[in-house]
């Protein structure tokens, strides 16, 4: 019996219409990967930047990233964010003000997400999966700032990438300390204490809270090997 008939036998009737569009969207995805891969791999180096999308522009997380990103894109880097509305919008302004590229990830959503003016390269997504890879694939650090689940969601990839040496190491850096610090700790404590992460995964990230911190961090973690991947981080990073 082959699995068609068992499906049939156990009274699940497969719909061809749907089964169709879901091999044909293989296509979309793929299409979504391309346009990514060509798009970005000449804007290294490049800064991933995270937050909410709920942080109005006269809140001071917003101004924050503001000087965080233009200082990045002062510094030669340049800045990804997601595109939208809030800490994304703020980052994406701050490197259009600068001299370095700044590029907007967008997200195709029902609610929340809408493309900010602050793009030199805009790339629209339907796919979270195939924007996640762009944030990591090019990055040569990730900056995140307060925000949701989205934004948590972002950091436990990343986290996870480099802790199972899925992707390169390179710097994560939680801004605002006041803001994190009761995750950090739960983390340092509970986390470790039940023995589902090692102590010196506790190293894969750093907090820190001013613009200049930020930059000098991701200056000082390439000083000696330099920004472009190399030979072996770039056959991990072909597998990402």
């Amino acid at each position: 019996m082959d699995s068609k008939d068992k499906t049939r036998h156990h009274g699940i009737v497969p719909d061809e219409g749907m089964l169709t569009r879901e091999s044909w969207k293989i296509f979309q995805i793929m299409a979504e990967f391309v346009e990514g891969f060509e798009r970005l791999a000449e804007i290294r180096p490049s800064v991933s930047i995270f937050g909410s999308a709920r942080t109005p522009e006269d809140h001071p997380y917003y101004k924050l990233t503001e000087e965080i990103a233009y200082a990045l894109s002062e510094a030669g880097f340049s800045v990804v964010s997601g595109g939208g509305p809030g800490i994304m919008e703020a980052a994406n302004k701050g490197a259009y003000a600068g001299k370095s590229p700044s590029i907007g990830l967008n997200i195709q959503l029902p609610h929340e997400q809408s493309g900010n003016a602050y793009q030199d390269i805009r790339l629209s997504f339907r796919h979270f999966f195939s924007r996640k890879v762009m944030f990591v694939k090019y990055a040569a650090a990730y900056v995140v700032m307060p925000g949701g689940f989205g934004t948590l969601d972002e950091l436990a990839e990343i986290l996870t990438l480099v802790q199972t040496g899925k992707t390169r190491q390179i710097p994560i850096i939680l801004v605002h300390e006041p803001f994190w610090r009761g995750l950090i700790d739960w983390i340092g404590s509970t986390m470790v204490d039940e023995k589902v992460i090692s102590p010196e995964d506790l190293q894969l990230f750093q907090i820190l809270d001013t613009p200049q911190q930020v930059v000098d961090a991701i200056f000082n973690h390439y000083e000696h090997s330099g920004f472009e991947p190399s030979a072996e981080e770039r056959e991990i990073l072909l597998d990402l």
